[in-house]
């Protein structure tokens, strides 16, 4: 037997309030031109199609009659939350954050979520959690000293009761901590399960995307730290977040995929008994502050991580090799990189490496990749291999070719006043400035160093 065609009813986008005809204003919340015509059809297979059985009718538009959104952001309440999603929680957009347990996620979505209500007094917010009890989730709140009184709790496995909560509450944000836990009837009973995670996330996804509301989910990570699941997981939401452990205190919140910004934004945050503090200078962070001078094998160089300039402090430790083949031990900088760098100062420079075990760190557990780490990382090598410390507060930065040329980098002006406003008097660049030390080549670098 045919289906019956599905029947057409108008569904307010902002309370779900629907009527057989259309109005220009919702009886229920009175807001205007917010009626959409729905078709009402139980039967389709459409992901789209609600727990009522209506589905938002789509219909072409031109673009000229589409309007830009000058408030089509949330504000989280967090500044480093903010920065990191590039300027806010964009409206109708998913978040997906992955972290390996007892990072803070939790710590970080609840702080989000009082700070959310205490910058948007009027929004309603959804605590979805199906790892901790209500109980657990309000002792946290306490601890923490936040004002969660109007959060909204929802302790469920439940795919089916999460929506029926969205549809009665229509919440502006909607966090799931966390999605691995969540399950519908209609993939199976198991949670965790591929089907599962793509099932429910679309469904969550979907609900999110016909309205003003922005979804929060976080996810387990594997034993390799990359989000456990299918990677079409991280396709199908708007930003991917990355919340990373540097030390004991400091956590690291970057964007692997945003979609709304850049990918370049770090946000740092200090773990302490109260909770998650925002680092409000970090540019000094990852300097390691001593009183009997500089070793050997350290450099510093300023960095751009996003809009901002950190000075961070490479370290390098050469060894005699054990065996006949030299290794390189490096988590922080590619060790591709480092072996380049070594192979032009063995070639340019007639100091040899390849009989060498290299170890190279970042003080702070900052990630480089940037090209203007060149010259302070090949410094940082020739002190550590000919053990001789570098000149006290000095910078390097520049670009190192294989022809042992020391190339410009972009934003210079910004790193060379960030270096002197943290107390360096000397700074080495491939560029003339005021009161700088310029350098061409590896061995006029190494000569302005070593004198």
């Amino acid at each position: 037997m045919a289906k019956k065609k599905g029947s057409v009813v108008y569904k307010c986008s902002g309370c779900g309030y629907t009527q057989p005809g259309w109005l220009g204003r919702c009886p229920e919340c009175g807001e205007w031109n917010t009626m959409e015509e729905c078709i009402v059809d139980p039967n389709a297979a459409s992901p789209l199609v609600h727990q009522d059985g209506t589905s938002v009718k789509v219909k072409p538009v031109p673009m000229k009659t589409v309007a830009l959104e000058d408030s089509a952001r949330y504000s989280t309440g967090n500044s480093e939350f903010d920065r990191v999603l590039g300027g806010g929680a964009v409206k109708r957009s998913a978040v997906l954050i992955g972290g390996e347990p007892g990072i803070g996620k939790s710590t970080l979505l609840i702080q989000t979520s009082a700070a959310f209500l205490a910058d948007n007094p009027k929004s309603r917010v959804l605590y979805v959690s199906g790892e901790e009890s209500a109980s657990q989730i309000k002792a946290r709140a306490v601890r923490l000293n936040l004002n969660v009184d109007d959060v909204e709790i929802l302790c469920t496995l439940r795919l089916e009761d999460v929506l029926d909560a969205l549809d009665s509450l229509n919440p502006s944000l909607v966090i799931i901590d966390s999605i691995q836990t969540v399950y519908s009837v209609q993939a199976g009973i198991v949670p965790g399960t591929v089907s599962q995670l793509k099932y429910c996330a679309n469904e969550l996804i979907s609900w999110v995307k016909e309205r003003d509301s922005v979804l929060i989910m976080t996810a387990h990570v594997t034993k390799e730290g990359v989000i456990a699941g299918p990677k079409s997981l991280e396709h199908m939401v708007d930003t991917v977040l990355s919340f990373e452990r540097s030390s004991d205190e400091v956590r690291f919140l970057r964007a692997q995929k945003n979609r709304f910004g850049s990918v370049d934004e770090l946000g740092i945050f200090m773990m302490e008994s109260d909770g998650l503090k925002i680092v409000s200078d970090p540019a000094s962070l990852f300097i390691t502050m001593r009183q009997d001078g500089t070793p050997a094998g350290i450099a510093c160089v300023p960095v751009f991580e996003g809009s901002r300039v950190f000075v961070v402090e490479i370290q390098a430790l050469t060894v005699p090799a054990k065996a006949s083949l030299n290794r390189v031990y490096s988590e922080k900088i590619d060790s591709q990189k480092v072996s380049r760098i070594a192979a032009v100062l063995e070639k340019r420079a007639g100091i040899k490496f390849s009989d060498q075990d290299i170890y190279v760190n970042v003080a702070g557990g900052v990630r480089l990749s940037e090209s203007a780490i060149d010259a302070a990382l090949a410094a940082a090598l020739y002190s550590a291999r000919v053990d001789l410390p570098l000149p006290e507060k000095s910078l390097i930065l520049g670009e190192l070719s294989l022809a042992g040329e020391i190339r410009p980098v972009s934003r210079l002006k910004q790193r060379i006043k960030t270096g002197r406003e943290l107390g360096y008097s000397t700074i080495i660049c491939p560029e003339k400035e005021n009161g700088v030390k310029a350098v061409t080549d590896i061995k006029s670098l190494l000569a302005t160093l070593f004198k």
